[in-house]
């Protein structure tokens, strides 16, 4: 074959529809997509009626008027209302959907000079959809030939559609994967501290793991402790959708009499309404009160010596530090008053609480999204390992009560399947199809920092040198930290493609954008709870695709085409074959077990969701209790088969910044250190009325924001003395950004701290640019992009201090919800 050299203009000019006649109307394009593929399915859709489909946030009920969506409500009735449930129309009709495939003016007209800098401020060209294909497929394979597969970067970090056929990020992989390779990522946002902890811990992950029943809770437990966790607002998204049931939980727990503990600088909508008694040590120093704790319970001889010696291994070696016989500090209550700000008598009068009666220690995320977040978890075990209630009923630790509807108990259900990555190379996805992983929220120093070598859990990892990014899911121009580093980093690669619905601030940031649908306008499947497995449900298509959008699985299958493996992408399947063979592979297992299930086209038929059976067992459900029963023939997963307080494998490692067993150390920015560098401390809590960045652009937002801002909650009497009326447009600052949100005066936030949700769009005035302001109060421009230690890497968001202060410069309106500016209809 003879071996021709095609430049980008070269390839350009060759799309003569692209330079010469005009766009197909979104009709035509859609119309020539079907007639040329057998991969997209078009169902009869209902124009008149009502249709369950599913999200994050729970089955809903969809009213369709003449072939558009006019309202959506919960489909399970009884249960507490669900604000999220009532948005889907704004979801599929909004002015930031991204209507056609887009590319960046100047990476298109200067192939040799695309302008990265110009990322967030250039002009956009609308494309057609072959060309688009074309254009992404010639990038692809450019980038392979110059700089090899470990060049490709498959970000695509995020909450994904609930649904098990349309998962962007797997279809990507899988995409990459059969044409050759690309760098991956391992861990995530949410736990990356504690989801490497814990297994040098307990053996397994925890966070993502069934906890002790609620049942059991409700029977046996005194003392509830909601140790950093607001499952209100938590609880009403799961991974997959949410059955819930776990607010409903929490409404028994409301009315059982127990007494409820919360711990957390924010009193949040949680402790108001369980009417919780709250301790609000200062922020980031959980550690000293949980060693202060320790302290107590073992000078008062309070612990469970017999656990101790027969459940957990190395508790002398750590004892010696909670004496202070090697630095001559003691780790007692007046020691842990000083870092934490309470009062010696509240940590004296919980270490007694806590051993005196059955506690269940219920620890939220934050805590280890904090710099040394490694510590929090890996010493509230061992807390938890002195009172001696871990495996007993209603006693113990869990780590995801608050995600999911942890402790709901777990329904007898067969296992739906869903896409994989696909057996390249003759290994699994994440295999041979990768040539490396880095850690997940270490993207901005890889891109930054190629040939970098880093520690990783008694590993090295070397940065590749990225020069194509291809995100498919997620936002991370709000969900990364420092945005401003990120924006540095994200000039790096030569080419940057997204597909999304929408124009999120990411989007905006790409050179190729490919505009796909959202999970209303395809049809999927799902399980419901994730813990529970209650429910199997169709995501039934609501409506026709807006515009000129595209699923994932289409765009990629076309792009597999262009490097001939469409057949093996595809197997032949659309949508609807694929989903079918998902329930049927269940199916199989439900007949195995005498579970009744009925068949395809009835469940599909139906247009309501399955529901699954729970045996009464598992609502007695108790975490480690066959541990406890045995621990020689049930042991953990760690190195011992017990509950490592002091780890020899991390011993080993010899890691600066993260010793071998639970120890405070001073984060880099808190409110106790020498010569601050800011005044407040930022709690960037989950949002109550998103999921981080997901719905932020529908009109849910009107009732929570602040002067057209995002809100902050600032204590009154901080506010007093900035002269910060509540309403005002406050200036969030620190030396690594600035923003603007809506103050929010309220006694529920601790002193000296402040309250800002994640989540909401990245909006710099004037275009992305190093240092711009932001409009809309993202507060990922104010945090600190280092690793919690060497050993999981995960993020710092909630380290970090900032500056306040009412601001008088001219607030520009938020206009990061509709269409760029400035976008041309060809060349």
């Amino acid at each position: 074959m003879k071996n021709t050299k095609i430049t980008r203009r070269g390839f350009l000019k060759a799309s003569a529809l692209f330079a010469t006649l005009p766009l197909l109307d979104n009709v035509t394009q859609r119309s020539q997509l079907l007639a040329n593929s057998n991969i997209s399915y078009t169902p009869n859709l209902v124009q008149n009626g009502e249709v369950v489909s599913a999200a994050h946030w729970g089955m809903i009920k969809h009213t369709i008027e003449n072939g558009k969506i006019i309202a959506s409500n919960p489909y399970l009735e009884g249960k507490t209302p669900n604000p999220l449930q009532n948005y889907t129309a704004d979801l599929v009709y909004t002015n930031a959907r991204i209507r056609y495939p887009m590319a960046r003016k100047s990476y298109i007209e200067n192939p040799d000079n695309p302008k990265p800098e110009l990322r967030g401020r250039d002009e956009w060209v609308r494309l057609d959809y072959d060309t688009a294909i074309k254009l992404i497929a010639y990038e692809l394979k450019k980038t392979r030939r110059e700089k090899g597969d470990s060049s490709i970067y498959a970000g695509s970090y995020g909450w994904y559609s609930s649904g098990r056929m349309h998962n962007c990020r797997i279809l990507l992989w899988r995409f990459l994967g059969m044409t050759g390779g690309y760098v991956g990522s391992t861990g995530d946002y949410s736990t990356g501290a504690s989801q490497v902890i814990m297994p040098h811990v307990t053996g397994s992950l925890e966070v993502y793991e069934q906890q002790t029943s609620w049942d059991t809770i409700m029977l046996d437990t005194k003392i509830v402790v909601l140790w950093g966790m607001n499952p209100l607002a938590t609880l009403r998204l799961d991974w997959g959708v949410t059955d819930s049931e776990g607010i409903e939980y929490l409404k028994r727990l409301k009315d059982s009499g127990k007494r409820i503990i919360h711990i957390d600088p924010v009193k949040n909508e949680t402790a108001v309404e369980l009417n919780a008694e709250w301790i609000a040590p200062i922020p980031n120093t959980d550690v000293a009160l949980m060693l202060g704790i320790a302290h107590t319970m073992y000078k008062n001889n309070k612990y469970d010596k017999d656990f101790i010696e027969n459940y957990t291994t190395g508790f002398d070696k750590f004892l010696d530090y909670l004496l202070g016989k090697n630095d001559k500090t003691p780790k007692d209550a007046k020691w842990a008053s000083k870092i934490t700000g309470l009062n010696e008598e509240v940590i004296t009068e919980l270490a007694n609480a806590f051993f005196d009666n059955r506690t269940m220690f219920m620890s939220g995320w934050g805590m280890q999204r904090a710099h040394h977040g490694e510590q929090p978890h890996w010493m509230l075990v061992t807390l938890a390992s002195m009172t001696g209630q871990i495996g007993l009923p209603g006693g113990g630790f869990g780590l995801s009560y608050h995600y999911s509807g942890g402790g709901c108990p777990t329904a007898k259900a067969p296992i739906l399947s869903g896409m994989t990555a696909g057996n390249v190379g003759g290994g699994g996805w994440l295999d041979t199809a990768t040539s490396v992983n880095i850690p997940v929220a270490r993207v901005a120093d890889m891109l930054l920092n190629p040939g970098k070598i880093i520690d990783d859990d008694g590993k090295k990892i070397t940065y590749p040198d990225i020069d194509f990014v291809y995100w498919v899911g997620g936002n991370p121009f709000v969900h990364h930290q420092d945005t401003n580093t990120l924006i540095k980093a994200w000039r790096k690669p030569r080419t940057v493609v997204v597909h999304d619905p929408y124009w999120t601030p990411t989007a905006r940031m790409a050179d190729i954008v490919m505009p796909a649908t959202t999970s209303y306008e395809r049809n999927d499947i799902a399980m419901v709870g994730d813990y529970s497995n209650a429910y199997m449900t169709p995501m039934k298509q609501l409506v026709e695709k807006e515009y000129e959008s595209a699923d994932d699985y289409q765009i990629f299958y076309d792009l597999a085409k262009e490097f001939g493996v469409g057949e093996k992408f595809s197997e032949n399947k659309n949508e609807m074959q694929w989903i079918e063979e998902f329930y049927n592979s269940a199916l199989k297992q439900a007949q195995n077990q005498n579970i009744p299930m009925p068949s395809f086209k009835e469940f599909w038929d139906a247009n309501k969701p399955l529901k699954f059976e729970i045996p009464y067992e598992n609502t007695e459900f108790i975490k480690f209790k066959d541990f406890r029963d045995d621990p020689i023939l049930n042991p953990l997963g760690t190195p011992s088969g017990l509950i490592e307080i002091y780890s020899s494998t991390i011993e080993k490692m010899k890691y600066d910044d993260c010793p071998p067993h639970p120890t405070w150390l001073e984060p880099i920015e808190w409110l106790g250190m020498q010569n601050k560098p800011a005044e407040f401390h930022l709690i960037s809590s989950h949002p109550t009325d998103r999921l981080h960045s997901q719905l932020n652009q529908t009109s849910l937002r009107d009732k929570y924001a602040v002067n057209g801002r995002e809100p902050v909650w600032i204590n009154p009497k901080d506010a007093d003395k900035k002269g910060i009326k509540d309403g005002d447009i406050v200036r969030i600052f620190n030396k690594r950004g600035q923003i603007l949100a809506g103050a929010v005066l309220t006694e529920n936030v601790k002193e000296g701290v402040v309250k800002l949700s994640e989540g909401a769009w990245y909006n710099p005035q004037g275009g992305a640019d190093i240092g711009a302001l932001c409009k809309n109060g993202c507060a990922n421009v104010l945090t600190i992009d280092i690793p919690t230690s060497k050993l999981a890497n995960g993020n710092i968001s909630h380290t970090a201090l900032v500056n306040v202060e009412k601001y008088t410069g001219n607030a520009e309106e938020v206009d990061v919800f509709i269409q760029p500016q400035g976008y041309r209809v060809n060349i």
